[in-house]
C-alpha cells in the first residue's frame, strides 16, 4: 500500500526513532500570516528596528510559530490517529529562528500506556527541531492519546517517563541581546521584570472569537494533518460531531491576548507543562489570565530576568475572577488551557 494511514497505538515501540518528513522553510509570509491569525503584538517579533536595537540581526520569528511548525512535522507519524493531544513538558527554545530558516524534526518514543478500555493508549515522545545547519532550535516532550487499530491487539508493559515539573532556571537559553536597550514606548509597556510579584494574577481583559476558516488555515499553515482538526466527514460521526480546534491554536490565541498585561514578556524560552483541559470549537470566544509562579535572575545577565508564568484560557467566559480548578483538581467546563512557561523580560537599568 502506497498511502499512509498513520501509526496506531500498537505500532509504537519504546525507543523508536521517527525521522519526520517534509522540512519546512519559514518565510516572512509565514510570520505575516501568523500575525493575521492571532494579532500578536509583541514588539520583538513585530519590528526589525526594535529587534536590532536590542542586538538581534532582525526580528526573530514568533517562538510559537516555530513550535507549531516543528509540531506539525510530527503529526503524520505520531498523532494522525489521535483522539486528543494531552500535554507538554520539558520544552526548551535553544536558538532564535529567522525567516529563511528550514526546520526539520526527529522524535523518540519515551513512554507507552494502554488505556483500560483497550481502544486507545497514550504515547509519550520527545521531539527535537533542527535548522538546516543541523543546530537544535527546540526540544520538548508531549503525550497524546492515540486510537488502536485493533482493540484485541496485545501491547507491551506500560512504561511512563519521569518528567521534570519545570525546566530549571539555570537551564534556560536566553538570547545574547541587550534587553536593557528596549524602548518602553515601542514595546507598549513600562513594566519590567522587577514590577511583577510571585503569586500575582493578571486578567488580560480582551477576548477573541475563533472562526472556522481561521483555525483551518492555521492548522494547514503548520502542515498538521490530524483528522480531528480537518475532516468533518469523520468527526461528524465522532463524540463531538464536529472538528476540534488544534490545541496549539488555543495556546497562540492566549499568548496573543496576554500582551495586555505582559507586553514586555518578549520571548518564550521554555515550556514547563501544559494541558488542553476541555475542547474548543469554532464560534467560541477565548479569554485568558496569567499567574506569576516564580521569578528568576538569569545567570551573568543584569539586563533581563525570567518569569515563570501560568497562562489559563477560557471559552465564552471573561477572566476577571480568574477561573481555575477546584480543590479536587477539577476544572470548570469553560477552562480550555492550563499552560506553564518561562518568559524573558527586560530589567530596569
Amino acid at each position: 500500500m502506497k498511502t499512509n494511514e498513520g501509526n496506531f497505538f500498537e505500532d509504537f515501540r519504546l525507543g523508536q526513532k521517527l525521522v519526520h518528513a517534509t522540512p519546512r522553510t519559514l518565510t516572512a509570509g509565514d510570520a505575516t500570516l501568523y500575525t493575521a491569525l492571532y494579532g500578536s503584538r509583541f514588539a520583538l517579533q513585530s519590528a526589525d528596528a526594535f529587534a536590532q536595537a536590542l542586538g538581534f540581526p532582525r526580528a526573530p520569528l514568533d517562538d510559537l510559530l516555530v513550535f507549531h511548525t516543528v509540531f506539525g512535522k510530527t503529526v503524520p507519524d505520531i498523532s494522525l490517529n489521535a483522539v486528543a493531544n494531552l500535554g507538554y513538558a520539558e520544552g526548551r527554545f535553544l536558538k532564535p529562528v529567522y525567516a529563511g530558516t528550514t526546520l526539520s524534526a526527529v522524535s523518540e518514543v519515551i513512554g507507552l500506556k494502554e488505556n483500560s478500555n483497550r481502544k486507545t493508549g497514550v504515547v509519550y515522545v520527545r521531539t527535537e527541531g533542527f535548522d538546516e545547519a543541523g543546530d537544535k532550535v527546540l526540544s520538548y516532550v508531549r503525550w497524546v492519546m492515540v486510537n488502536k487499530r485493533d482493540e484485541a491487539a496485545e501491547v507491551g508493559e506500560a512504561e511512563m517517563p519521569k518528567l521534570m515539573s519545570a525546566v530549571p532556571a539555570s537551564a534556560l537559553h536566553v538570547p545574547a541581546a541587550d534587553f536593557a536597550r528596549f524602548d518602553a514606548a515601542a514595546s507598549g509597556s513600562i513594566h519590567t521584570w522587577e514590577d511583577y510579584e510571585k503569586g500575582e494574577k493578571i486578567d488580560h481583559v480582551d477576548g477573541m472569537t475563533v472562526e472556522e476558516a481561521e483555525h483551518m488555515m492555521a492548522t494547514r499553515l503548520y502542515q498538521n494533518t490530524a483528522k480531528v482538526h480537518f475532516n468533518q466527514y469523520t468527526e461528524g460521526k465522532g463524540r463531538f460531531g464536529r472538528r476540534l480546534i488544534y490545541g496549539g491554536h488555543v495556546i497562540s490565541l492566549a499568548r496573543a491576548l496576554s500582551f495586555n498585561g505582559l507586553a514586555n514578556a518578549l520571548s518564550i524560552v521554555a515550556i514547563n507543562g501544559g494541558r488542553h483541559v476541555n475542547p474548543l470549537f469554532a464560534g467560541d470566544t477565548v479569554f485568558a489570565w496569567s499567574q506569576v509562579l516564580d521569578k528568576a535572575q538569569v545567570e551573568g545577565r543584569k539586563d533581563c530576568g525570567a518569569l515563570r508564568l501560568r497562562l489559563i484560557a477560557t471559552k465564552n467566559r471573561p477572566c476577571f475572577d480568574h477561573p481555575d480548578k477546584d480543590g479536587d483538581g477539577k476544572y470548570p467546563a469553560d477552562v480550555i488551557l492550563d499552560f506553564d512557561y518561562w518568559a524573558v523580560l527586560p530589567r530596569r537599568a
